[in-house]
């Protein structure tokens, strides 16, 4: 049976109406609070403030606050206006079960539209985020296309340089050829000219006895040549040149793309990694053999590990998640789980050190990891917390209320390490 709060108190102006009521020796949290236009209700297991409110109020702009023991609740009208009372007086219990039902109904239509009011904002998140990326796989594709083109014209005007070049060259050694040609014709008729024979004169002497002829032949000596006799030497060409192989060495790559059009750092990076990984696997590779094959999936390693961790199986949950890890060390979800269970299992220095790789993980930040984020920051702050560095748990607990400013029990919680550490300096 539960135990009814009745003590309370309660003023009121023509705006709103406020509400003091003392709490019991138990922690109240936001979740304990339920109120809406015409209903408001404080359960504490066993204790419980249940209150059919006279008129309606704005349940949205209404506040509740928990400080030293109490709850104060501060009710905006709808209408403006003086209640007779705080409660409905003398309704029966008809009345009063259909104003609580009507009451849950309307809590669960706004939880509802809330949540679809989520679900729209998270995808239209996600549909900026893709867009986002793709505009900066765009750029990265256009960058790359451009590089590609000045590479290939630089390429196109050093070949058109090579071929100028050869076209200057070629000419040069036919204008010598040509040269050359023609002092041989010279020398060839300069020889001729030297070389051409004589011939011989012919006389006749008469004499009073007779007529006689006297020939005079060619004296046949050393220096002395005909056109007939001479061997003519035949122009002398060069031998053909020696045929030969020549060898085209290429520098040898992972990728398809040539050297030129290559990032060599990105490259290298990529090849280290997948290197580190091959080693990882073949470490593991005995160990990992003897598992079948939905063992070797991080995804359903990781929702063992939740199942583990529901029915309060921590130790069975950490080596799912310390598999997982071991398989994919890239997921910040099997850090997270793991820092929740070694919180549970008291392994406080752990918890901060999966929860500060998570973050590391979780960047950049953006609206889809905004949650996990937060968990990340609640759970390595309340590690220091348990260490007894409340300085450092501050820290994280400020971090996620700044990435959740609305969430109540956040705040709440960082007030209280805040007296914490207040009350410490001022006891030293």
């Amino acid at each position: 049976m539960p135990v009814w709060l009745r003590q309370y108190r309660w003023r009121q102006s023509a705006a709103a109406v406020f509400v003091w009521l003392p709490l019991p020796p138990r922690r109240a949290t936001a979740a304990s609070i339920f109120c809406t236009e015409r209903y408001l209700k404080v359960s504490i297991p066993p204790f419980l403030f249940e209150a059919v409110l006279y008129a309606p109020i704005d349940d949205t702009n209404s506040t509740a606050k928990i400080e030293d023991g109490n709850i104060f609740f501060t009710l905006y009208k709808k209408e403006m206006g003086m209640w007779d009372s705080l409660m409905i007086e003398n309704a029966d219990k008809e009345k009063l079960q259909y104003l609580r039902e009507n009451a849950i109904l309307k809590a669960q239509e706004k939880a509802k539209e809330e949540a679809e009011a989520k679900k729209v904002t998270k995808e239209e998140h996600k549909k900026y985020a893709l867009e986002a990326t793709m505009k900066l796989e765009e750029a990265e594709r256009k960058r790359i296309e451009n590089l590609k083109e000045q590479e290939r014209q630089k390429v196109t005007r050093e070949l058109e340089l090579w071929k100028n070049e050869q076209t200057y060259i070629e000419g040069q050694k036919r204008i010598q050829r040509e040269e050359k040609l023609h002092q041989e014709q010279l020398k060839e008729k300069k020889k001729e000219k030297i070389t051409k024979p004589m011939i011989p004169n012919e006389g006749t002497s008469k004499t009073n006895e007779g007529t006689s002829k006297t020939t005079v032949k060619p004296t046949k000596g050393r220096g002395s040549k005909s056109i007939f006799s001479e061997n003519l030497k035949e122009e002398q060409l060069p031998a053909p040149r020696s045929a030969g192989t020549i060898k085209v060495n290429f520098t040898s790559r992972v990728f398809p793309t040539a050297l030129r059009e290559s990032r060599v750092a990105e490259e290298e990076e990529w090849l280290h990694k997948q290197a580190e990984a091959r080693r990882t696997i073949n470490a593991d590779f005995a160990e990992l053999e003897d598992l079948k094959e939905e063992e070797k999936n991080p995804d359903w390693l990781k929702d063992k590990g939740n199942k583990m961790f529901a029915t309060g199986n921590y130790l069975a949950a950490v080596n799912a998640y310390n598999l997982a890890v071991r398989l994919n060390n890239k997921l910040p979800v099997l850090y997270l789980n793991r820092a929740a269970c070694h919180l549970k299992l008291r392994n406080l220095h752990k918890a901060i050190e999966d929860s500060s790789k998570a973050l590391e993980l979780l960047t950049p930040p953006v609206p889809d990891n905004e949650s996990a984020r937060v968990k990340a920051h609640l759970r390595r702050g309340t590690a220091f917390c348990e260490l007894e560095l409340y300085a450092e748990g501050l820290q994280d607990y400020e971090a996620a209320l700044k990435i959740d400013p609305k969430n109540s029990t956040i705040e709440k919680d960082a007030e209280e390490i805040r007296r914490i550490i207040q009350g410490t300096s001022q006891d030293v």
